[in-house]
């Protein structure tokens, strides 16, 4: 039975701050301090080692190794995001049974107050241990989730028009087409009453379904891989409601920058679109909207849900008033948030998906990722998909590259995914040769159209700001799109940061001392956004590109990063909105080459996956690697062959 929910309900004194008695939860630090393989990073020991010893002592718990190994792993899956983990096998098999040498390790475990205790920290369920403040939160936000499938649909904000008969059959732009193309920045807010988008391809049965359910439901659970039409089912949704009530106020949102861009210009740019932290105007660790300051919405579209942590949808829950439908679209099988609480993978569990209902649609149909990248990712999915006690077992780091083998020596030439597997003989800080060809020949042509872009700069600029030079302007306004358009070409995607192959290893071998000093980076460098600077208009993960103010000379051709010129950040279409690097220090940084995690939310034509020793971990983090590509993917694994 799910817990009842009790989102919306609570007063509070404060309505621009966090409950007096629920503290905030808090962050788990992943990205960027992950360890070299097969260690732990120093502050996750540290941690582990200080609630192994404190736990047991603070609820009179008799030490034993066994359980103490039951909490460590417990931290470790805290520190990966997850909010539960199965018990060690040695209490799983029944190896701490009672004897000569002390008592049952697993009875000692489920007699405990560390899990039998109202306040104890811990819940023991079957075979899995999970942490039970988390656990209660989650049942929260599952149930105001279930609470909006089942209840009444909301009414509209005013006498709607007589209900569109064929709404359901509502039609998008495109199927996942150009439409589905990243874009630079985040949209800015459109009108109040867009215009709905044009009518195009039909849609399947699924597709109808979903479109169906917007209307008559509270809430609607999209889910799907790439290329199964979620973007024109959701263009779709939004017809029928304009459809049905013009007047309806649509946002739409997503966890990142970068999703946020697309997902706008999936609709067309017809509504208003920002990121969740900003829609919810987060002000440090707090957001100011909340039940007593809610949302003015009746329709919320919120995109790659798969990313959304348990703090975020929890927030947004309660900013969220029950007069407003949301639709929630994802796919299940990409990687879980980086902070703890994966709610799009809770949501496959079998209570909250019966409790769902029609609420709940999967595309199925796949309309994009034809081909070999769609059969090794439905081959990844099966491990990706679930989560908790229902979950399959995946196979192992190694397990799972060797499961592959036989579908990637199958490949061809002339399939959309390729494989290379290079010999590893120790640590050395080198990319196979046609990984570095590629990788050259697209950095050059970045720094050819950069040049173009930034020769010109200033020129127009100044004729903007007198009202004349509007062909140039023009001209300058295509530079930069190609500019834009030639970085979302091609993504260099590691597992990790550090270690072999890791983002800062690729970045030193890519650009030298330079890595680190942004007045010294090549025109045409890729550069990603680390904070939201809303004040710039930019939030964590906007891509961007270096380019330069001065007219290119005869070393047009080079990359070198230690020539004499401004250097200029450019994030978004409009060719005056330059930054200087100055004005983000500390918070940009090379992306020439990204974690997969950061990745989440982006697309490019072309996408090379570099597979270090001991990876991947995660089935899903292959798996989102690969689907990131629209075209073709090159998939580079590692074979040891010598000793380090």
């Amino acid at each position: 039975m799910i817990a009842q929910s009790n989102f919306n309900q609570d007063p509070s004194p404060d309505p621009t701050s966090p409950d007096s008695n629920q503290d905030p939860i808090p962050v788990t630090p992943l990205e960027g301090d992950d360890a070299l393989p097969g260690q732990d990073p120093p502050w996750l020991t540290a941690l582990q080692e200080s609630l192994v010893e404190a736990l047991p002592r603070l609820y009179g718990v008799a030490a034993d190794p066994l359980v103490s190994e039951a909490i460590g792993a417990l931290t470790r899956a805290l520190a990966a995001g997850e909010l539960e983990c199965p018990l060690p096998l040695s209490l799983q098999q029944g190896q701490g049974t009672a004897g000569a040498d002390g008592p049952d390790s697993l009875a000692l475990l489920q007699r405990s107050a560390l899990v039998q205790a109202n306040d104890s920290p811990l819940v023991l369920e079957g075979q899995r241990l999970s942490w039970r403040r988390w656990q209660q939160r989650l049942q929260q936000v599952l149930a105001a989730l279930v609470d909006r499938a089942q209840a009444p649909p909301p009414a509209w904000p005013a006498a709607a028009g007589e209900p569109v008969a064929k709404a359901a059959a509502a039609e998008p732009a495109a199927r996942d087409s150009a439409a589905d193309q990243p874009s630079a920045g985040e949209p800015a807010a459109t009108k109040a009453t867009p215009a709905a988008a044009p009518p195009a391809a039909p849609l399947d049965d699924q597709q109808r379904r979903a479109v169906a359910a917007v209307l008559a439901r509270g809430l609607v659970l999209l889910e799907g891989g790439p290329g199964t039409g979620k973007t024109s089912t959701v263009a779709a949704m939004i017809s029928a409601v304009q459809q049905h009530c013009p007047q309806a106020r649509i946002h739409l949102a997503a966890p990142t920058g970068k999703a946020a861009a697309r997902l706008g210009q999936a609709s067309g740019d017809r509504h208003p679109c920002s990121t969740l932290h900003r829609l919810l105007e987060q002000r440090g660790d707090r957001f100011l909207r909340n039940r007593h300051h809610p949302l003015r919405l009746d329709l919320l579209i919120v995109d790659e849900v798969s990313m959304v942590d348990l703090e975020l949808m929890a927030a947004l829950l309660e900013a969220l008033p029950t007069s407003c439908r949301l639709v929630l679209v994802g796919d299940p099988a990409q990687l879980p948030p980086v902070a703890p609480g994966a709610v799009l993978a809770a949501l496959q569990r079998p209570a909250p998906r019966a409790a769902l209902g029609e609420t709940a649609v999967r595309l199925e149909t796949t309309y994009r990722h034809a081909g070999a990248i769609a059969a090794v990712a439905a081959s990844l999915r099966q491990w990706g998909e679930a989560d908790g006690p229902e979950a399959p077992t995946a196979p192992g780091a190694e397990g799972l590259l060797q499961l592959l083998r036989p579908q990637l020596q199958r490949l061809g030439d002339d399939d959309n995914l390729q494989w290379l597997e290079v010999s590893w003989t120790g640590w050395a800080a080198s990319l196979p040769e046609p990984v570095r060809q590629r990788l050259q020949q697209h950095r050059l042509k970045l720094a050819e159209l950069a040049r173009a872009v930034g020769a010109d700069g200033a020129g127009t600029q100044g004729a903007k700001a007198q009202g004349t030079g509007t062909q140039r302007a023009k001209d300058q306004a295509a530079a930069v799109e190609a500019l834009l358009a030639q970085r979302d070409r091609l993504l260099l995607l590691t597992p990790q940061r550090r270690g072999p192959w890791g983002v800062e290893t690729l970045h030193r071998l890519l650009l030298g001392e330079a890595a680190a000093d942004p007045a010294r980076w090549p025109c045409g460098t890729p550069v990603i956004c680390l904070r939201n600077r809303d004040d710039l208009g930019l939030a964590n993960g906007d891509l961007g590109v270096v380019m330069g103010d001065s007219p290119a000379t005869g070393s047009e051709s080079s990359l070198d990063s230690n020539r004499e010129f401004q250097r200029w950040l450019i994030f978004g279409p409009d060719p005056s909105q330059r930054l200087h690097p100055a004005q983000l220090a500390g918070a940009v940084e090379p992306a020439l080459a990204l974690t997969v995690h950061k990745a989440q939310g982006s697309e490019a034509e072309e996408v090379i996956v570099l597979v270090p020793p001991g990876e991947p971990r995660d089935p899903r983090l292959l798996y989102t690697a690969l689907t990131r590509a629209r075209q073709r993917a090159l998939l580079v694994t590692s074979r040891v062959t010598g000793s380090a």
